[in-house]
């Protein structure tokens, strides 16, 4: 049955509700993605409902605290005291919902082919209480054809048509954590529906959070624009970490290059060299891409180069500490070495993928003595890396840093005191160029050597 604009009733009542901010909005996976769109949801007047199966973040969100950086406590609380933010462990909670965004984990299998486990379950969860008139948009990063190929099916094995009894979409993510001047509500949404209809539902439900919405014309354009996003950064990324590689064997300060060429007003977008990608996107993401293509028969040679380059920049740091402590006479064998920063990247306290806990395990399986320093990580669980043990946080304090054969500095966080690294730290090895002068103990990824100190002659 069709309304007098054509539309098929249950789309049109849908459109109704989300107009009217009456429609009841719902969020699986309460991570990262998941709770700051949630607490977007309700800012914008839904009644949301967070669907987790980590007890922790129900009870958090229940006791009004958040537990994710980039959203305030403050928000949390009001909103759940407001009544219009919820959470819990229970799907059945899905035959209330009008809207449900799936925000869950897509990782990688050892073998670095896709781990679809996580959506799999949430929507056969979903679907045991699935009704006529529902949106459904995946946001988690997947590969091309996920939507069409995996969760279509399950969700119409009900019976239930997609595109006319229920409507299916898909919206990548585009989080970045613990960035201060992009967070959800401000950064552009691309859209992709299975159907003209399913798109126009989606983009009308996340216009009331999200200043800019992209729609794109189906749901594998929507799910290749993420992954052309992250392979891009980490295909540049790879690009520079090789270049830092050649200009350390050729004595060429990699930093001063890059920071010359940005100068340059077109043509060039400046990336810089690391210990390796860390995070849920860019070092999962381009096995995705990659995966895809040779399930079609396509070689991506150039993605999978980029990762063997960004794979082995662990490896590239713990020759260099090596380097250090050779200039000191000393073994890497028994030599006690602390990791400035372990986050993936600074100011925040997710370690996922993070090559610090490579850089951690290839140090101890050469028999140093690991430690680090985080103010953002106060421990690292035995199962979290490759030692096999727990760790807990020491101070990056003056005073102590002497006790140290070698300093690390894997995440260049604010609080950490450079100058006093510099004075009191023995050797240094600073993947992030954190420390801008040269001095003759610091020695910096794609530095070259390191040299003295240059003092400027006064006449």
């Amino acid at each position: 049955m069709r309304d007098q604009q054509g539309l098929l009733m249950p789309a049109s009542q849908l459109f109704e509700k989300i107009r009217t901010r009456t429609a009841r909005t719902g969020v699986v996976g309460l991570g990262y993605v998941g709770l700051p769109l949630a607490v977007g949801f309700a800012k914008a007047g839904f009644h949301t409902t967070g669907i987790d199966l980590d007890r922790r973040k129900v009870q958090s969100i229940a006791e009004g605290r958040s537990y994710i950086p980039d959203v305030a406590t403050a928000d949390v609380a009001k909103l759940h005291q407001a009544g219009t933010l919820r959470a819990t462990t229970d799907f059945s909670v899905v035959r209330e919902l009008d809207t449900i965004n799936i925000c869950v984990p897509t990782p990688l299998r050892k073998t670095k082919d896709p781990d679809m486990s996580y959506i799999v379950s949430a929507v056969e969860a979903i679907a045991e209480h699935l009704h006529p008139g529902m949106l459904i948009v995946l946001e988690s990063t997947t590969y091309p054809g996920t939507t069409e190929e995996v969760v279509q099916p399950l969700l119409e094995a009900t019976q239930l048509k997609a595109g006319r009894e229920f409507f299916l979409a898909f919206s990548p993510e585009r989080v970045d954590p613990g960035n201060p001047t992009f967070q959800t509500h401000n950064v552009p949404k691309v859209v992709g529906g299975l159907t003209p209809v399913c798109s126009q539902l989606a983009a009308a439900l996340y216009g009331t959070a999200i200043q800019t919405i992209v729609p794109v014309s189906s749901t594998r354009v929507a799910e290749m624009v993420k992954l052309l996003e992250n392979t891009f950064r980490a295909v540049n990324i790879g690009l520079v970490n090789e270049l830092a590689l050649m200009c350390d064997r050729m004595n060429i300060d990699v930093w001063e290059v890059v920071e010359a060429a940005r100068t340059k007003p077109f043509g060039f977008m400046a990336f810089y060299p690391g210990p390796g990608l860390g995070g849920h996107c860019i070092p999962i993401d381009p096995f995705y891409l990659s995966w895809k293509a040779k399930q079609s028969g396509f070689d991506p040679r150039f993605i999978e180069l980029a990762g063997h380059i960004n794979g082995g920049m662990p490896h590239y740091v713990v020759d260099k500490i090596v380097d250090a402590l050779n200039t000191r006479r000393k073994a890497v064998n028994g030599a006690k070495i602390l990791l400035a920063g372990v986050a993936y990247k600074r100011e925040i306290d997710d370690i996922r993928e993070s090559p610090a806990l490579d850089i951690l395990g290839l140090l101890h399986a050469k028999g140093a003595r690991v430690a680090y320093a985080d103010p953002f990580v106060p421990s690292i669980a035995a199962r979290e890396w490759p030692g096999a043990y727990d760790l807990q946080a020491v101070g990056l304090d003056r005073g102590n840093l002497a006790e140290y054969d070698c300093v690390v500095i894997v995440t260049e966080h604010k609080a950490f005191d450079y100058d006093a690294l510099v004075a009191e730290a023995d050797l240094i090895v600073d993947t992030r160029n954190a420390i801008k002068k040269p001095y003759p103990h610091v020695f910096r990824l794609g530095g070259g050597k390191p040299t003295d100190p240059v003092i400027a002659v006064v006449p």
